[in-house]
C-alpha cells in the first residue's frame, strides 16, 4: 500500500469510539503500517459528539484526516450520520449501526467491535491483526464476547457488500 487510508470513527460519548480507534490503529501497526491517530472528545461525558481519525499506510505525516478525504467512516450512532457525513469522500465508505440490522447483537456494548468487523471487510489489514489488538486492548474477560461481535459484523457486512475501498 502506498496511499495512506483515512478513517474516521464516529458516535457519543460511552460508545467506544475511542477503543474503537485504539483498536483500528494497533491491527493497522501489527500489519506494519505507519499509523497516526486523533481524537476530539466534546461532550463525551455527556453523550455528546466524539470522534476519531485514524491514518495509517507506509508514510503518514499528519494525525488528522482533512475534510472531505476520510476513504472510510464508521458510525455507532444513526443520528452521527449526517453530522459527519462531511469528512467522506467522494466515493468512500460509510458503515453505521444499519449494517447489524439484521443480525441483533448479544450485548449492545460491543457494537463498537462488531462495527470494526464490518470494516475490516473493506480495509486492507489482515484479521489475525484485529483479533491480536483487540486482545490487547479489552480486558480478558471481554475478549469472547468481542470476538462473536467482531465475526457477527464481518458477516454482515459481507452479506451487505459494503463498497470496496479504491
Amino acid at each position: 500500500m502506498t496511499k495512506v487510508r483515512n478513517v474516521v470513527i464516529a458516535g457519543l460519548g460511552g460508545q467506544g469510539v475511542l477503543k474503537a480507534s485504539d483498536i483500528l490503529a494497533g491491527a493497522a501497526f501489527l500489519a506494519g503500517f505507519d499509523v497516526k491517530k486523533s481524537e476530539l472528545h466534546g461532550m463525551s461525558q455527556r453523550g455528546g459528539s466524539v470522534s476519531s481519525d485514524v491514518r495509517f499506510g507506509d508514510r503518514v505525516l499528519s494525525p488528522m484526516v482533512p475534510t472531505g478525504e476520510a476513504d472510510l467512516l464508521l458510525v455507532l450512532e444513526e443520528t452521527q450520520v449526517d453530522i459527519n457525513r462531511y469528512v467522506l469522500r467522494p466515493g468512500g465508505c460509510l458503515i453505521g449501526p444499519d449494517v447489524l440490522a439484521s443480525q441483533p447483537l448479544k450485548k449492545r456494548k460491543s457494537l463498537n467491535v462488531a462495527l470494526l468487523g464490518a470494516a475490516s471487510t473493506v480495509l486492507d489489514i489482515p484479521e489475525e491483526h484485529w483479533l491480536a489488538s483487540m486482545r490487547t486492548h479489552l480486558a480478558e474477560k471481554l475478549h469472547a464476547m468481542n470476538e462473536q461481535a467482531f465475526a457477527l459484523g464481518r458477516a454482515a457486512a459481507r452479506r451487505g457488500a459494503p463498497a470496496s475501498l479504491s
